[in-house]
This record gives structure tokens, sequence and C-alpha cells, in this order.
């Protein structure tokens, strides 16, 4: 590819042609700012915070869509540029509600961030304002367009989710929502909560619980149980100022003792419980002939989008729960019976990195003791909250381990928090079973990394099994109506509904957009999982003591009748929704 030479702040550059301007300052180490770029997603220059000097250009341009030319000569912080960027950020805040110290992303604010290092007054114009209303109807997500700057970054992340939030009006009343001024709830969202991760200011965050996990806390009547999900751990320490790629387990645990949880579980147990119910169902459904391509469900953003927008796929799903809700049947059942503990009196808490989580736990459904499975699903974000609230160091926490039995986890559960985790770990028990031997073999890099389609075969004992690994619902949709065409044949086809999985969940911490296009932060949070599967002494889920006991006291056997009323669902057509 040709190459195009130009100079940026008097310094010779040579780059290839088609790079914009943001992308040629970036291998200099300039970050231009903006508010609304994101690569690939939303190259708009709608902001206009990215503006740049052009010599002979009468105007200033935009870096982030302007391509450079051969001789051109940029200045990107010259006098005229600098000026006219705070301009711009006086007129952002003019419009916008500038709450600061009580909002959710104070600190963590792209504008609060802009708007310190220009020092822009934040009451230079004062005057009418575009009307807003706070939408609180959804179970995960809150919209207040009073803080929407209208950068359509939501849009874009939404558009490659289900498309249900775009610009309504025009002029001075263009506002953020959905058709029809609908709110959240009334609409085919999936809470997958992307739309937060997008936000570079506070107009989008997730539906706080923390006050009533608190208050559930400090009753002396009630036994709080948290889980917490293996792709929590890849990333909470990046809350307490960590770098990207930390394991934060030892010290998350100790954390949550201190926060005064009764028992401190993982998640990662249910999620070998959710392979040994999933396998032997993919297994019946091989030999028996069950509708196939069964698909995996883990994920309630997929499994909501798959009721709203493929219903006809839904015999398709696996009838198991999530492992979150395993958790919670299994908390407010065999364990409580196991403890002589009322299950009214148990408050089961999850820590998730997912906002969606929060409408599962809200399912109908998901009541196998007559009580909700999970009464509170927190995300990573609020987990954070509540640490700094109650004061407590973390830097100072000692690394602490789960309590037992339903702390005990495999590596086989660990990887569930990355795309293609569900297919290896269900690989490693289904190939054993098949075969009815140990097979050495435990790594099946084919189904590992960040490609949003991800296709492989194997064949054990005569039987081949065609798998499809999907993270995205963009990625989703192509595959299932691949599959619907005839295009495909698969017997099982693991779907996530974020990007990545669920270290990319829209519950996780949030950074810059630059820095998330600097480093490959999903590739990195996962690598803490993978390191934690290879360092543990088990790393297949049919090899978990504590699956072993429950199946023994409680279940009888994966796929028995007890084991269907306590960890089996069914889901419905949601396809008449306004989508």
């Amino acid at each position: 590819m040709k190459n195009i030479n130009c100079k940026i702040n008097g310094t010779p550059l040579s780059v290839p042609t088609g790079t914009t301007i943001l992308e040629a300052a970036r291998t200099m180490g300039i970050e231009i700012p903006t508010l609304c770029y994101m690569r690939e997603k939303n190259e708009i220059g709608a902001c206009r915070i990215c503006v740049v000097e052009v010599t002979g250009a009468r105007t200033l341009v935009t870096a982030c869509v302007m391509p450079v030319s051969e001789g051109m000569e940029i200045k990107t912080h010259s006098d005229r540029v600098l000026k006219a960027r705070k301009k711009t950020l006086e007129l952002i805040m003019s419009n916008h509600n500038c709450s600061c110290l009580s909002c959710d992303r104070s600190e963590n604010c792209e504008l609060q961030t802009l708007a310190r290092n220009f020092g822009v007054d934040f009451d230079i114009y004062n005057g009418e304002k575009t009307e807003a209303e706070l939408d609180e109807s959804s179970p995960a997500i809150v919209r207040d367009d009073s803080k929407c700057i209208l950068c359509r970054r939501c849009v874009a992340a939404c558009h490659t989710q289900t498309g249900v939030i775009g610009a309504n009006h025009r002029g001075f009343d263009t506002m953020i929502g959905c058709a029809f001024e609908m709110n959240l709830n009334d609409v085919a969202c999936v809470n997958c909560g992307q739309c937060i991760e997008a936000c570079p200011v506070g107009a989008l965050v997730e539906k706080d619980q923390i006050t009533e996990v608190f208050n559930a806390i400090n009753d002396p009547e009630k036994i709080v149980v948290v889980q917490t999900a293996p792709a929590v751990r890849a990333a909470i320490a990046e809350g307490f100022g960590e770098p990207i790629g930390t394991m934060g387990k030892g010290k998350m645990v100790a954390a949550l003792r201190r926060l005064g949880f009764d028992k401190v579980f993982d998640t990662n147990f249910s999620a070998d419980l959710t392979i040994m119910e999933e396998g032997t169902e993919l297994i019946d459904r091989i030999q028996n002939g069950g509708v196939l391509p069964m698909i995996t469900t883990c994920s309630p953003g997929w499994i909501k989008y798959c009721e709203h927008y493929f219903p006809d796929f839904i015999p398709n799903l696996s009838t198991c729960k999530s492992p979150q809700q395993m958790f919670g049947a299994c908390v407010k059942t065999w364990w409580a019976e196991r403890n002589k503990i009322d299950p009214k009196n148990i408050v089961s808490v999850s820590i998730m990195p997912c906002t969606a989580k929060k409408f599962e736990a809200e399912r109908e459904e998901m009541k196998a003791s007559s009580y909700p499975d999970v009464d509170y699903a927190l995300t990573t974000r609020e987990l954070i909250k509540m640490i700094k609230r109650a004061g407590i160091q973390w830097e100072a926490l000692p690394d602490e381990e789960f309590d037992s039995p339903l702390g005990e986890g495999t590596g086989a559960a660990v990887i569930f928090g990355a795309t293609g985790g569900v297919t290896e770990a269900a690989l490693r028990t289904a190939i054993d079973a098949i075969t009815g031997q140990e097979n050495s073999e435990v790594d099946y890099r084919e189904v590992r990394g960040m490609k949003g389609i991800k296709e492989a075969s194997y064949t054990a004992n005569g039987v081949t099994l065609n798998i499809a690994v999907v993270s995205g619902l963009d990625n989703a949709k192509k595959v299932l109506e691949s599959v619907r065409n005839g295009e495909k044949n698969y017997h099982f086809i693991e779907v996530m509904c974020c990007p990545g999985g669920c270290i990319n969940g829209g519950g996780q911490p949030i950074h810059p957009n630059w820095l998330r296009e600097s480093i490959d932060i999903n590739a990195l949070r996962a690598e803490v999982l993978y390191k934690e599967d290879k360092n543990l002494p088990q790393r297949k889920s049919h090899h978990n003591s504590a699956i072993d006991l429950i199946y023994k006291e409680y279940f009888s056997k994966p796929n028995s009748h007890k084991a269907h009323e306590v960890l089996h669902t069914h889901y419905k057509d949601r396809s008449s929704v306004v989508k």
C-alpha cells in the first residue's frame, strides 16, 4: 500500500493511504481528544472536539474522519485549535446536567476530564436546556437524557446488538431515545449494557441495587449469600487503579467478607454444574434425535434477543438455567436443606459482569424454591462502589479463598467468562463421556480468541461435533440465519451477547474510548482466566468434588427429574414487542 507523507506539528510522518489524521497522530503518541469517535462503529465527526488546523484549509477539520493527504501539514494544538475545542466544550456544557459530584461517572467521565484539561467554565452560557426525562423503566438500565451530549456512541453500540435506540427530533430538540418515545422496557432492548460501556458521560448507567443489598446485610434475620462470576475477578482490580489484566480474586473474596456477606461463594461451582447438565442434554439430543443444533443459555442478553428476534430457535435452546440462576436455585434448595435454613430467610446476591443478569434474576420462571433464585444481581462496578463506600482499602486486603462447598470450581468453569470458554469446558467433559475414558487433551484452542465467529469440528468414538462459537448479537444473527437457510449444519452453538464474552460485559469497569482502542482489554482480561485455568489442579467440570456431592445428596444424576425441577427452565416468544 502506498504511503502518504505529511507533517504533524512540524514533524515529518509517513502513513498508509487512507489513514485519518487522528490515526496518524496516534502513531506519534499524540491523542487528539474526541467524544463521539469509536473506530469502525461511530466515525461521524459529530462532537467537533477533534478539530485540527491544516495549512491552506479555510476552516478547522475533524481529525477522526479527515484522511491524510500528500504534503499535508497539521497542527493539533495551535491557539486556534485550543480555543475552538474549549468553545465547543462550553457549548456542550450549556445544555448538560452538570451535577458532577453526585454523578455515577464522576472522575471517570470523558467530558469531565476534557473540561478540566481545557479549563472550561461550566456556566459561561446560561439559558434554555433541552427538555429531558429520566427513564427508569428497565430492570437493568437507567437513561438520563439531561446528561446526554448527543455523541451517538450508545446508538452505534446498540446498532451492533439490537438497534432499539436512535436520535429523535431535530435541532435543539434532538434527543436519544426509543421509537415513538417509548421507554426502554417497552421495546426489544436485551439489557446488555453495551450502551453504558460506550457512553462517555453519565447518561446511561445500570440500575443501582447497592442500598438494597446493604439493607439485607444489616438485617440480622437474613442470611446473605453472595456468588461471583468468573469474569469479575479478571476486571475488578481495575476499579482500584491496578493494571488491566490483574487477577483480583483473592482480594475480592476478602472484601466481600468485610462487607458482611455471610457466605462468599463462587459461580464457578454452578458453571461446572451447567456443564454436567448441558453436556448430558447435548449427548441425549444427538443420540435420540433431539432438536439440533443445541444453543447455550448462559447469556441472558442473548436469550432475550432470541425470544424477541428468533423465536423459531427457542426449541434449540438448552433448557439449562444460566450458572447465576443454577447457583441461586441450589442455594435455596440443597444448601438451605443441608443447613436447615428456611429459604425465605436467604438473600441470594450475585456479582456479575453483566447488566442483563438483573433482568434474568427477575424472570418469573426462576423460582426453584418458590422464592427468586437470585434476589439481587450487582455488576462489577456496583461491587467496586460498595467496597469504596464501606471504606475498605483494596490494596491492604489479603488474598482469601471462597467458602466451601459452593466455592469449589474447576478450570473449565473459570474460562466461562471468555468467548469460547463454555464450549471448551463442555468439550472437556463431553468427549470423556463419549469415549468412556479420561482424555489428556484439555486445551481446545480452536475455540479461543476474540474473533466474533469461530467454527470447529471434533470427532470422538465415531461421533462428530460441529461447533460454532459466537459473540456479539450481530454475529449471532449471521449464524442463526445461516442455520435457518440450511447453509450451516452445527450440533452445538455457543452464543455470548457481548463481543468477547462476559469479560466485556456491560457491567464491567469502564475505560476511556482511546484506551479501549489502544490495547486489547478483552484479551488481557481473558488471559487472567486462562492462566487460572492452567494452574488449577482440576480442569474438567466432572472432577469437581462438590458437584459429585450435590448429585449424590440431591440430584442423583444429570438431567434427572429433580435436576429438571431445580436447574432447568423454559423460554417464551417475545416477538410481538416493538423492535
